[in-house]
């Protein structure tokens, strides 16, 4: 089962036993959501293509104690939308659920339209917001579960691929995959596949994390044991870089990032062939890695 598949069962499911729960659609996921129209018809609603409406209408729900969530592609949401999720929701403290899909460049073949690598740093500019970066279907539902109804506004990052592993993580909480003396790496979301992969048996510290706001810096100052660290993350390269910085205070660390470069991805193909080109493989990653570790 794939990340939206599970989101539908997991709304679903929800939609029965929480009467707060408010489902809008951006004219996407009307079939995949066709029981829960018909089960629902008063709390599930395809408002169209109208996205920056669609979050203000949710703020208004939401004001009266209702749970809204909204589904669509992740421009839709997070660049379109961007003053609505600041206003409505963010300055109001009002909580909401935001779903997305199309992460990064899923929807490679629809070009820079459809790609949104930015949305984590973007989001990251909101005061309050929760920014939930899952890793597997099992992981989605776990997480939304235990965060959709928590009063505070919630982005939650569907992707395309998964990692081979679903962990049993915790809203809020870093995953210690396993602990290492000659390098830290931080994984986040779908990046933990390729990392599993790069790392092998290197003595090296593994974080994950699928909650990149509010940002666990406990975990990651318990579990790293050298001041270098590899950030990998499947979005623009950086995103957690300043929380990084800011956990070590004024301790020097040696910090390298890889994620999407800051640049459009104007060739067409596949997910995979992007990966390629920028260097977003096991591989590139094995090989920064060695190179942080060998770095005096």
């Amino acid at each position: 089962m794939n990340m939206r598949t599970q989101f539908v069962q997991t709304v679903e499911s929800l939609l029965g036993v929480d009467s707060r729960l408010v489902l809008l659609l951006g004219d996407i996921g009307v079939y995949g959501f066709r029981k829960a129209f018909a089960s629902f018809p008063d709390r599930v609603y395809n408002i169209g293509i109208l996205e920056q409406a669609t979050v203000s209408l949710a703020s208004g729900l939401a004001s009266t104690g209702l749970i809204p969530v909204f589904h669509t592609i992740a421009p839709f949401i997070v660049e379109r939308c961007l003053e609505q999720l600041k206003v409505d929701f963010c300055y109001q403290r009002i909580g909401g659920n935001f779903v997305s899909v199309g992460a990064s460049y899923d929807y490679a073949a629809l070009g820079c339209t459809h790609h949104c690598p930015s949305d984590i740093g973007i989001l990251q500019n909101l005061p309050g917001m929760e920014i939930v970066v899952p890793g597997t279907a099992g992981e989605f539902d776990r997480l939304f579960r235990q965060a959709y109804a928590d009063g505070h506004p919630t982005y939650f990052r569907l992707s395309e691929r998964e990692n081979p592993v679903d962990r049993s993580v915790i809203f809020g909480k870093a995953d210690v995959i396993r602990s290492g003396k000659r390098a830290t790496v931080v994984a986040v979301g779908t990046a933990l596949g390729p990392v599993l992969e790069a790392t092998g048996d290197m003595d090296v510290s593994v974080l994950y994390y699928t909650t990149v706001a509010p940002f666990d810096a406990d975990n990651l100052m318990e579990h790293c044991f050298t001041p270098k660290i590899l950030l990998v993350e499947p979005y623009y390269s950086g995103g957690l870089a300043g929380e990084i910085c800011a956990a070590f205070c004024a301790r020097p660390i040696a910090l390298d990032c890889i994620g999407v470069p800051r640049r459009f991805l104007t060739d067409y193909g596949i997910t995979e062939e992007h990966d390629e080109v920028i260097g977003f493989t096991a591989g590139m990653i094995q090989s920064r890695l060695e190179k942080l570790i060998n770095e005096s």
